[in-house]
């Protein structure tokens, strides 16, 4: 069955170039986030109707983590090299904390408050404090250009994928230091990266291939992926991965053991290569820049048999 548009492209005005990295939603209040390169700024968008509510000036954005209890969204600024809190009620920026190096990827763990923002093309996971909103380690990784990370809500180890050495450090949350490495040899230039919380594995995918990998690195199954993969956002409750790929959404059905079963595809747009799904709904949610007008952001529904 098809990947059909939930709602039509809503511009976004961009005025200091054009552009997204990555982008989230917060189910429960009902918005989508996204880090729009074409304004410095953190798009804010209603998750029900599409209608763009506004942006909010922090920089040249990549990141953006939601805190679930606040609402608050913090971003990782790449040529700024922060990283910021902002209130998109009030679509302030409340805090902000410089660091060492430009911040690419960003998660949050809200049982110990912390942010963890990795080095774009770099080396290193700088964490934050979220209470005192100072920074509190420097985590060195085992290898250069870390991507996506994820966390393990139960056990609070945090994944980072690496994306030249096709693998994935494993960081323990009390030592804040990696304490192992798990390889992923099919898995060229990784980029995406996400935690299965019902089944316990990873998913990961590079350059044409979509892996899932268990906690120990033993790889359970894997499937083909369109090149050029940025961003998937796992849909925990119904198993559904969405993958943003050469210009287009890939859905994948995810099995407890086994491969990925892909089950719908959509082009969108060359320059799009991020999503985000809506826990609540499943909607998938898109953007990309446009050298010739306005940005845009987009909702994507799959309407199943």
């Amino acid at each position: 069955m098809p990947i059909l548009p939930f709602v039509p492209p809503q511009a976004v005005p961009a005025a200091a170039g054009h552009g997204f990295d990555y982008v989230t939603v917060d189910a429960v209040r009902r918005r989508v986030y996204a880090a729009h390169g074409g304004n410095n700024s953190l798009l804010i968008v209603n998750a029900d109707t599409g209608k763009v509510l506004g942006q909010v000036r922090v920089g040249p954005m990549a990141g953006v983590a939601v805190n679930d209890a606040t609402g608050h969204v913090y971003t990782g600024d790449g040529d700024d090299k922060a990283l910021s809190e902002v209130d998109p009620v009030s679509m302030k920026e409340l805090h902000r904390v410089s660091v060492d190096g430009p911040v690419d990827a960003i998660a949050y763990d809200a049982t110990y408050h912390r942010i963890y923002g990795d080095e774009d093309d770099g080396t290193r996971i700088f964490v934050i404090d979220t209470n005192t909103f100072k920074q509190i380690a420097t985590i060195k990784l085992p290898g250069v250009k870390p991507e996506y990370l994820a966390i393990d809500p139960q056990t609070h180890v945090l994944y980072q994928n690496i994306a030249r050495a096709s693998k994935i450090a494993v960081i323990d949350p009390h030592t804040l230091k990696v304490t192992r490495t798990i390889s992923t040899p099919d898995i060229k230039n990784n980029h995406p990266l996400q935690f299965d919380y019902a089944y316990r594995t990873l998913v990961v995918g590079g350059m044409g291939v979509l892996s899932i990998y268990d906690p120990s690195g033993k790889r359970l199954g894997t499937a083909a992926l369109a090149p050029h993969v940025d961003q998937c956002s796992l849909d925990q409750d119904r198993q559904l991965l969405a993958c943003a790929a050469n210009g287009g959404l890939s859905l994948y059905r995810i099995p407890r053991t086994g491969n990925p079963v892909l089950i719908a595809t959509q082009k969108v747009h060359e320059d799009m290569h991020n999503v985000a799904v809506d826990a609540k709904t499943g909607t998938m949610w898109v953007e990309w820049g446009s050298d010739s007008g306005p940005d845009f952001v987009q909702g994507f529904t799959y309407k199943a048999k």
